[in-house]
C-alpha cells in the first residue's frame, strides 16, 4: 500500500477489497433479489454481532471473536438485521437487481435530520466526497435502538463505492 492508502486503513477506510471485506460472486450477486450483505470489516477487532445477529447463519461463526466475518452467500437473505447491528456501521445489502442502471443499498444512518421516502440524498463514497444522488426508499429502525437503516435508490455503477449519504 501507498502511504495515502496505510493512512486512510489505518483511519479505518476500506481502500480495497482484503479478506473481511470481499463483494459477493458477481455472477450471483447480478440475479440475487433482495441483494447481499457486504461486510467492510478488514480489521482484527473483538466483535461479532453480524454473526449473532444474522437469522439465517449466513454470517460464520468466528473461531475466534477477533476473526473477520465470513459470509454463506447461499444462506443470505439481504434481510438487512446486521446492518443495524453492527457497531462499526460496517454492513450494508446491495441489491443489483432493481433494474433501470440502478441500485438499492440498505446502509446505516445515526444522524439528524433523519431523512423521508422520497427525499434526495448525496451519496458520499468512503472517504465522504459526494459521488451521486440517491432516493430514500424506506425508513426503518429493527433493533428499536436509534441506529436506522436507510434503502436509497443509487446508480448501479456506484454501489462499490457509495456508503454513507448526506441529508440535505
Amino acid at each position: 500500500m501507498s502511504c495515502d492508502k496505510d493512512k486512510l486503513f489505518n483511519s479505518g477506510v476500506l481502500v480495497e477489497h482484503v479478506e473481511g471485506a470481499l463483494l459477493p460472486p458477481q455472477e450471483k450477486w447480478e440475479a440475487k433479489k433482495g441483494g447481499y450483505v457486504v461486510i467492510e470489516c478488514p480489521k482484527r477487532i473483538p466483535c461479532n454481532p453480524c454473526h449473532t445477529s444474522c437469522p439465517t447463519g449466513a454470517v460464520l461463526p468466528f473461531e475466534d471473536i477477533n476473526d473477520t466475518p465470513k459470509i454463506d452467500y447461499d444462506k443470505c437473505t439481504g434481510c438487512g438485521i446486521c446492518v443495524s447491528r453492527c457497531p462499526g456501521l460496517a454492513c450494508f445489502v446491495i441489491d443489483l437487481t432493481v433494474g433501470k442502471g440502478q441500485a438499492l443499498i440498505k446502509l446505516p444512518y445515526e444522524m439528524l435530520p433523519l431523512p423521508s421516502k422520497g427525499q434526495k440524498v448525496k451519496c458520499l463514497n468512503r472517504v465522504g466526497e459526494e459521488v451521486a444522488e440517491g432516493e430514500i426508499t424506506s425508513v426503518t429502525e429493527p433493533s428499536k435502538d436509534k441506529t436506522y437503516v436507510l434503502s436509497v435508490l443509487i446508480p448501479k455503477d456506484k454501489a462499490d463505492d457509495i456508503r454513507a449519504v448526506k441529508v440535505q
